[in-house]
Formats: C-alpha cells, sequence, structure tokens
C-alpha cells in the first residue's frame, strides 16, 4: 500500500490538505498528517484546529511514496523555516521518491532547488518562487517526480493526481464518479 505524509503547521490552509488528504485515503492509500509544530494540534489559517498523527520528531524514516506539502500562510512559512523537513525533502527527492505541493506550498520546494528543470504550479503571485521551474497557470502540473496545484480550488484535483499516480488511471477515474466530481 502507498504512503503519504502530509506535513502540517499553524497556519495551514485546511482545505488544502484535508481534502487532499480525503481523496487519498478513499483510494486505500495510507495517510499520515505530520505537524512541524511542537505539538500535534495545529490550528490552519482559518480557525480550524487539526490533529496530526506525528509529530515531525516522531517520524521513524523515510518509508513515505509521497511528501505532501498544504499551502497556506503563515503556514507555507512554518514549513519553509523547519530544517528538519528540508533536508527530508531533499533527501527524499534525492532517492528518485515524489513530492507534492500547493499554493504557496511549492515554494518551499523551489527555496530548496528541488524544482529546478520541472514545470510547476503555485498561487498566483508566487511564481518567482519556484526557483528554477518553468511557472506555469495549470491548475495541477506532474513533471518528473514533483506534482504541483494551484490552490485550494485545485484540491480534489490533486487528490486524484497523486491516486492515479500511486495506484492507476482506473482508480482515479473510478473514484472521481464516486465521489461526483464532475471537473
Amino acid at each position: 500500500m502507498a504512503k503519504v505524509y502530509a506535513f502540517v503547521s499553524d497556519g495551514m490552509e485546511e482545505v488544502e490538505c484535508l481534502a487532499t488528504c480525503d481523496v487519498l485515503v478513499r483510494a486505500g492509500i495510507e495517510v499520515k498528517l505530520v505537524s512541524v509544530m511542537e505539538k500535534k494540534e495545529v490550528t490552519g489559517s482559518h480557525g480550524f484546529t487539526v490533529t496530526a498523527d506525528l509529530r515531525f520528531e516522531e517520524l521513524s524514516g523515510d518509508d513515505a511514496d509521497v511528501l505532501f506539502l498544504p499551502g497556506g500562510m503563515p503556514g507555507t512559512a512554518n514549513l519553509a523555516k523547519h530544517e528538519g523537513l528540508a533536508a527530508l525533502l531533499k533527501k527524499h527527492a534525492a532517492a528518485g521518491k515524489r513530492l507534492a505541493a500547493i499554493c504557496a506550498a511549492p515554494s518551499v520546494l523551489g527555496g530548496l532547488g528541488l524544482l529546478k528543470g520541472h514545470k510547476a504550479t503555485c498561487f498566483p503571485g508566487w511564481e518567482d518562487k519556484l526557483l528554477g521551474a518553468e511557472a506555469v497557470k495549470d491548475g495541477v502540473v506532474t513533471d518528473k517526480m514533483v506534482t504541483t496545484g494551484r490552490g485550494m480550488g485545485w484540491s480534489l484535483d490533486l487528490g486524484l493526481e497523486l491516486v492515479r499516480l500511486l495506484t492507476d488511471e482506473e482508480t482515479a477515474k473510478s473514484l472521481k464518479t464516486k465521489i461526483q466530481y464532475d471537473r
């Protein structure tokens, strides 16, 4: 079974995180919410509190197939300043494993040099933070082992794209029908 770590922090965009993760779980993919704060409970940018499965310090290694970064502010800034997360993202990419980020969070990957030579999308106005990438306006973009999404309205699409990549096209199409998603 595929496994995804979704990194959460105070100020994250709740829907970007939870909608994407919900789609993954519906496809039978194991998802763990990992707090980069010193506590499991994080409060998103719209005031909703979410309890992570574990704190970053409790990770026992990099056994995930995908590392996922939801956006939001100041959530993206909290992700960007976490040194342990930066090291893990670099190690994961160096191992040829998949990364995903949405909204402002692709800037974290850009700041680490992990978007060089990739097409990527992000929330409008953040394109200059996608260092080394060709910024595109698509809602969801997969280029090599990096998948990026433009913003909250594309959260289901990001989840379905990750399902397609981690399982197969048929599973993603079937799930899209089951959740009554016509876009």
